[in-house]
């Protein structure tokens, strides 16, 4: 099950949302490393965690899948977001230096597909950061929040989809070890419970956060695709939702 933009921005709107984005997005800050005039793509629902690339990164743009939806984002200036079909993304090859991938992973339909083309816009030496559910963790089983929909990953099995499309794993998080309750008391002592349970291992974690480096030769080649014909209905313009960001 994929959820809809308004699902998403509602649930990052909400006090839990709140709290889980600075969670994961310090995790994620960690893991891009230096941005200074980088080329950045936010894949799947990653803008709650790219506001931080807005001021050194040479540009920024999130793609978002056509079957979750589209909001207008940042709040000021022009729209940096495209809804496209993320196993076809409308870039050159070797077309940016940085792609945060979150809500992206669990919901396609085709992770080896999408890895290749994630490879095929990729600079050489890019970096990839990937957030997925982590799968027997309490978030994956939740059906409060995002990260209760779609297909976990385990360590091992995110490690292999990455190796096997010339990505190579330098660096683990977990994070979201707090229970996934917008319980009053569980919001109020959010990174109190975050400490606790990390003295516990992996075991309370909720996301696996990856950062992986793009090698030269790729191990799997793309697939060839039949060209199709499709007929295109006649489309009048419409105004993106406006994501309404908390500071």
């Amino acid at each position: 099950m994929t959820p809809d933009v308004k699902r998403l921005i509602g649930f990052y709107k909400s006090p839990l949302g709140k709290i889980s984005r600075a969670l994961v997005r310090e995790e994620v800050i960690k893991l891009a490393g230096s941005i200074d005039r980088r080329r950045v793509l936010g894949l799947g629902f990653a803008t709650p965690y790219l506001r931080f690339a807005l001021a050194t990164a040479e540009r920024v743009i999130a793609f978002m899948p056509a079957r979750q939806g589209s909001s207008a984002w940042p709040r000021e200036g022009p729209s940096h977001t495209v809804l496209c079909d993320p196993l076809e993304m409308p870039l050159t090859d070797s077309a940016v230096d940085l792609i945060i991938a979150v809500h992206a992973f669990e919901h396609v339909a085709d992770a080896e597909e999408l890895m290749r083309e994630i490879w095929r816009v990729s600079a050489p030496n890019a970096r990839l950061v990937v957030v997925v559910p982590r799968r027997r963790g309490l978030w994956a089983a939740a059906d409060n929040t995002p990260f209760g929909d779609g297909y976990p990953f385990s360590r091992s099995q995110l490690e292999r989809l990455l190796r096997d499309h010339s990505f190579v794993p330098e660096a683990w998080r977990e994070a979201l070890y707090l229970p996934p309750s917008d319980h009053r008391l569980m919001i109020r002592s959010a990174r109190f419970f975050e400490r606790f349970f990390r003295l516990f291992g992996t075991l309370f974690a909720g996301v696996i956060v990856v950062s992986a480096r793009k090698e030269l030769f790729p191990a799997v080649p793309r697939r060839r695709k039949l060209e199709r014909y499709v007929r295109v209905p006649s489309l009048s313009a419409q105004t993106a939702m406006e994501e309404l960001e908390p500071r």
